[in-house]
């Protein structure tokens, strides 16, 4: 890694400079000083992040995700995932229901002969280990930096950071996320559903191990979905994002915690055993954003940057990766065809359309997806609940109907 604390007065060149430096942006950077080193083909890259992880970190906080199956398998391919298995704690099963209603499934690892379905990781430990590969690998990495301003050139942009250095790209990709500095200094839109839901999230424990069970129970104000977390003490540990009502969360942030775990208890059920400890209670409004056209000239925008989900299906940072790995497959391919008479030019118009085609049909059918569930499990209009509850009968009757609906959900139908 090459540090850069204080002011450079000369224009610095890079092929790519990337802003935001939390899960898509930093993944995204190791992923491309992993392919210079297979190519034998050298690329210089900047990084440019406001923040080193830790709980204050927009990007590295106190959330917990679930990261599913294909998305291991593209983080093992990138060789990321050996560093970060150790973090990461198995979901074996997932338990699906609807409060005050009978439609309830599950869906199992070994039916599908897994030895898991996903795993949840801790962002701010992620961060840590990710920031460590970053020090010791060949990048220029800018941090603490925040971007100053960019101005698009012909052949380049030109980014200047608040400390006064500047940096001439090739390629500019914003991993800045939903308030995307990138995307608001050149007016690109972004279309954005507000749900009316604030999400509440924290870690808590219980008096029973979790032995590797995710929960996702639907009320009548979203869904509250419980993940399996490590743990060094007998009970277990779990973290939690419910979706609420702004003044429901409002009320249950303030609330003493024995009155807090009596309203989740009240909510979620016994299922998980009984609620014993609530750590730090944080929330956000859920929103579903994205650009329509998530390029711009030399620029290509991925992860929160180009779309933030709902938690619903807990597929935020999965579709983010998704993004990146497009990218990295785009650049390896024209990296490939590159000849000495014909180099490449890595922010030309064809990489962009070509990473904006190669993305197209899964950022539109997730984004549609996300949307249809959230409408259709946060609210107790009688068709929708009874239509709902016999789907998720069906899937227990039926088991086959659970493959596609498992493909999706461990990322294989997206990556193929």
């Amino acid at each position: 890694m090459t540090a850069h604390t204080e002011q450079d007065t000369d224009l610095i060149n890079v092929d790519v400079a990337i802003v935001g430096g939390a899960m898509a942006g930093a993944t995204l950077a190791l992923g491309l000083k992993g392919l210079a080193d297979f190519l034998k083909r050298p690329l210089k890259i900047a990084l440019i992040e406001a923040h080193r992880p830790n709980s204050e970190h927009p990007g590295f906080d106190a959330r917990s995700i679930a990261i599913a199956h294909g998305s291991i398998f593209e983080l093992t391919k990138l060789g990321l995932w050996p560093k970060l298995a150790h973090l990461g704690t198995p979901i074996e099963n997932i338990h699906i229901s609807d409060r005050g209603h009978m439609g309830m499934t599950e869906l199992n690892a070994d039916s599908f002969h897994l030895n898991y379905l996903g795993q949840v990781v801790e962002l701010e430990r992620v961060g840590q280990v990710l920031f460590k590969l970053l020090d010791d690998a060949d990048i220029s990495l800018y941090c603490p930096n925040k971007l100053a301003s960019v101005e698009a050139k012909v052949d380049a942009q030109l980014l200047t950071l608040d400390d006064g250095t500047r940096i001439r790209t090739s390629l500019l990709v914003a991993a800045d996320g939903v308030n995307s500095k990138v995307r608001e200094a050149f007016k690109q839109p972004l279309e954005q559903v507000d749900f009316g839901q604030t999400a509440l999230i924290a870690n808590v424990e219980t008096d029973k191990p979790h032995d590797n069970w995710a929960f996702e129970r639907f009320t009548n104000t979203g869904p509250l979905a419980v993940l399996p977390m490590s743990s060094n003490q007998g009970g277990g540990r779990v973290s939690l994002v419910w979706a609420l009502d702004p003044d429901q969360a409002k009320l249950l942030l303030s609330i003493p915690k024995p009155d807090f775990l009596r309203a989740l208890q009240t909510a979620f059920g016994s299922r998980a055993g009984q609620f014993t400890s609530v750590g730090e209670r944080y929330s956000y409004p859920l929103l579903l954003s994205y650009m329509p056209r998530p390029i711009y000239h030399r620029t290509v925008f991925i992860g929160n940057a180009a779309q933030t989900l709902h938690p619903i299906a807990g597929q935020g940072f999965n579709l983010g990766l998704r993004d990146l790995v497009s990218l990295l497959e785009v650049i390896k391919q024209a990296l490939q065809d590159e000849t000495q008479d014909k180099p490449v030019d890595l922010g030309s118009a064809q990489i962009a359309h070509a990473y904006l085609q190669s993305r197209e049909q899964d950022r539109n059918s997730t984004i549609t997806n996300i949307e249809f569930l959230v409408r259709g499990f946060s609210n107790d209009h009688w068709p929708l609940v009874a239509g709902r509850s016999l789907g998720l009968r069906l899937l227990s009757w039926f088991p086959p109907l659970k493959t596609p609906v498992a493909r999706t959900a461990m990322g294989w139908k997206q990556f193929g």
